[in-house]
Order: structure tokens, then sequence, then C-alpha cells
């Protein structure tokens, strides 16, 4: 596995302690919000704004270092996993997000009927359900 210095300076980005210190909080998985990523920041750097946390997501996320996700109805979230056009499911319930290998193929693993002329490199799927915890409150109700 890579360092974080190197996954940057590949990328063309600086080197940051905010930077680093996010790319670190996004490898331990899960689709974070932007509250939680601050929150986790702050415990490790001395001090660091809302803003800063936002414009490094922001680099990440065009260098290809992290995805941003935004399921209707919920916050934005923010994975490592990116550039492999996964989808997602959603909890209804309590709104945990699990990743979903491609259903079909390769990228972008579904075929439009009509493409408009586009080139499409990507499709962004959402699953909607009851994750197993909520599942079982809801068959105890």
């Amino acid at each position: 596995m890579q360092s974080g210095e190197n996954l940057l300076r590949e990328r063309g980005l600086r080197v940051t302690k905010p930077r680093l210190t996010v790319l670190e909080i996004l490898s331990h998985g899960g689709h974070l919000e932007v509250e939680e990523i601050t929150r986790l920041a702050r415990s490790r750097l001395d001090s660091v704004s809302t803003q800063a946390i936002y414009d490094v997501l922001g680099a990440l996320a065009r260098a290809g270092l992290a995805r941003r996700i935004e399921p209707a109805g919920s916050p934005a979230r923010y994975e490592a996993r990116a550039g492999d056009n996964h989808h997602h499911i959603v909890c209804r319930s309590c709104g945990v997000i699990a990743d979903v290998d491609c259903a079909v193929g390769s990228a972008p693993c579904l075929d439009p009927n009509l493409t408009h002329g586009f080139d499409i490199d990507e499709a962004e799927v959402t699953y909607w359900g009851l994750c197993p915890a909520c599942k079982l409150l809801a068959l105890q109700d």
C-alpha cells in the first residue's frame, strides 16, 4: 500500500498535514459525513477549520483519491474507494451505507438504451432497503 505522501505527489497535490490526515481517516473505510471527518481530523491536528476539510475533500475528489456520494435526502458523504465505479446500498431507516460491486460487467456497469451522443464512462446506482439490524427491529415491532 502506498503512503499518503506518495499518493498526493503522484496526483500533483502538495503534501500537507490536513490532506494526509483526511486520507488516513478515509483509508479506514466507511462513508463519512464532513462533520465526522472534521471531528476526527481535529482530534489529530492542533486546529483545522471545517472549510479547510471541505477544501481538502474537494482536492482529493478531483484527484481521484476520494469519492463524494450524495444519497437522496442525506448529506454528502466521502469514501476512499474511488475510480472503480462501484455502487451503494442505503438503509431507509438508519442511513447506513454499504458498497455494492458492479451488477453487470465492467464500468459503467449499465448500458442505457439511448445515450444522446454521450460517451458514458460511469453510472451511479443507489439501492435502498433495510439493513439487517433495522430489518430485525422492524420484525420485533
